[in-house]
This record gives C-alpha cells, sequence and structure tokens, in this order.
C-alpha cells in the first residue's frame, strides 16, 4: 500500500510563505507597516468613544500621531515611496482623523448639560449629527492632497491629523464625569468645560474646523531637511513654543499651538512672499 508523501506539499507552502515574507517586507512596504499601525490605533480609539475610555482614546490618537509621522519619515529615510502607501496613508488618517473628530464632537454634543442647552426639541434631534461634517470635510482634504502635487514641503489647508489632536484635546479639556469618565485631571482649572460643551460652540467649530481643512492657507509641514537651524527655522521655533505652551498650561494648550501653528505659517509665507519679490 503506497502512502502519500505529506512533506511535498507542506514544504512547498512554506516555501511560498518564505518568498511571500520576503515580498512583504520589502524596504517600500516597512513605512505601510507604520500607516497599518495608526490604522489600527483608529480603530481602537472608536471603540474607546463607544465605551468612554479617554486615557485609552488619548492613548491611541498620540500613538496613531506618532505613527503618521514615522510613516513618512522612513518613507523618506528609505526612498520608499509607492503609490499604494501614499493611498494607504489617505485611508488610515480617514479612520483615525477624520471618523474619530466626528465621533468626539457628536459624544460631546450629546452628552452636554440638559440645562445648558439652545437648542432643544426636534431642530436638535437633527443638528447633533453636525459634528460629522468635520469627517465630510476630512474625507475631502485627503482625497485632494491625493490628488494635489503641490504639496510636498508644506500643506494648504489645515492637515487632519491637526484637527484630529484639536478635537481630542476637548473631552481632556472638559474633565466632566459625564463626559468619557476622565481619570487624568481631577478639576477643570480653567473652567472652560462650560464653553466647550456648549451647542453652539460645538457646531462653530465644526464649521471653522472643516473651511480650514479645504482653505488656501498654505501651513508648513514637519518635516526636516536637516538637523541645521538656518535650515528648519519655523520648525524648530513652533516646537519649542509647543513644548512651552505645553509644561504650563497642559491640555488647554493643544488649541493654542494649533492656532500659533497656523500664525506662524501665515507669518512664514508673508516672509518668503517678501524674500522672492
Amino acid at each position: 500500500m503506497l502512502l502519500y508523501d505529506f512533506s511535498v506539499p507542506f514544504f512547498g507552502l512554506i516555501n511560498y510563505f518564505c518568498k511571500l515574507k520576503f515580498k512583504v517586507f520589502t524596504d517600500k512596504n516597512i513605512p505601510n507597516l507604520f500607516t497599518c499601525l495608526n490604522l489600527l490605533c483608529g480603530c481602537i480609539a472608536i471603540v474607546c468613544v463607544f465605551h468612554g475610555n479617554l486615557i485609552l482614546l488619548v492613548t491611541m490618537i498620540f500613538l496613531a500621531s506618532m505613527f503618521d509621522f514615522l510613516d513618512g519619515l522612513i518613507a523618506r529615510s528609505l526612498n520608499a515611496y509607492s503609490e499604494i502607501g501614499k493611498q494607504l496613508d489617505s485611508l488610515a488618517d480617514m479612520v483615525t482623523f477624520g471618523v474619530v473628530p466626528g465621533m468626539i464632537l457628536f459624544q460631546i454634543m450629546i452628552n452636554r448639560n440638559p440645562e445648558d442647552d439652545v437648542l432643544n426639541g426636534w431642530f436638535f434631534g437633527l443638528l447633533k449629527y453636525f459634528p460629522f461634517i468635520v469627517t465630510v470635510f476630512a474625507a475631502f482634504r485627503l482625497a485632494k492632497f491625493n490628488l494635489d502635487t503641490k504639496q510636498g514641503n508644506s500643506f494648504i489647508g489645515l492637515p487632519s491629523p491637526a484637527m484630529g489632536i484639536l478635537v481630542t484635546s476637548f473631552p481632556l479639556i472638559i474633565n466632566s464625569k459625564s463626559l468619557f469618565n476622565p481619570l487624568i485631571i481631577k478639576n477643570d482649572h480653567w473652567n472652560l468645560a462650560p464653553f466647550i460643551s456648549n451647542q453652539l460652540f460645538i457646531i462653530s467649530i465644526s464649521i471653522i474646523l472643516s473651511v480650514l481643512m479645504v482653505s488656501k492657507i498654505k501651513l508648513f509641514a514637519l518635516k526636516f531637511k536637516s538637523l541645521k537651524w538656518n535650515d528648519n527655522k519655523i520648525q524648530f521655533i513652533f516646537l519649542i513654543a509647543s513644548v512651552i505652551l505645553f509644561s504650563i498650561f497642559l491640555f488647554p494648550s493643544i488649541p493654542m499651538i494649533i492656532f500659533l501653528y497656523i500664525i506662524l505659517s501665515v507669518i512664514n509665507n508673508s516672509m518668503l512672499n517678501r524674500l522672492s519679490a
């Protein structure tokens, strides 16, 4: 009786996966690994919003921001640019810095203090979904970025990660037990909770951020050509100022830092236009 030799297909399968492994872990796919980690963090962040786990939510957005920064840095270092990497990066950002911010603003909207309601009834029933406009405009901004070849060393319009980080700071600043049950800060020393959780503020900031993402404002990118001061003055000034602001004001400094980013970009654009004139 002849027995079937299972070693042939078994070792053939092993050989196939070994070849596949080397094809997957090429230089061009190393940045994509970090992009996928960004996407994974975004998916976990969505679950955190549903369950009100603020600490894990903030951790995931922070890690996603790091992965989003590293995938570009590694791609430039290894010269590992690819079309699939470009598309994958935007898809990951859409989840992490598009869907998650919309969900956070929506949660703030529906978990407000009823005594502070400005809008109620059927009108509020419709407007409570308005914060998802940032998700829609983030998608438009990312699609526009993929098609625009001018956004290499700078951005046109507010990047979706900057918008996402800004929105994530809101529940930290609010620090209300009825919203995400935060454990990081025990007191809202700035007394900003009533202002940020106000319905009109959420609607207004949703509109402002949406417009900024698709605006024509040219914003500098945190891409360092070298470690020399003269080559990266605006980036170093921004980073130093951001560290100082955060060390003094903690989470309320995040909106200040985003505002500083826009102001410094406008000043930088004005200086560059004068030099080129």
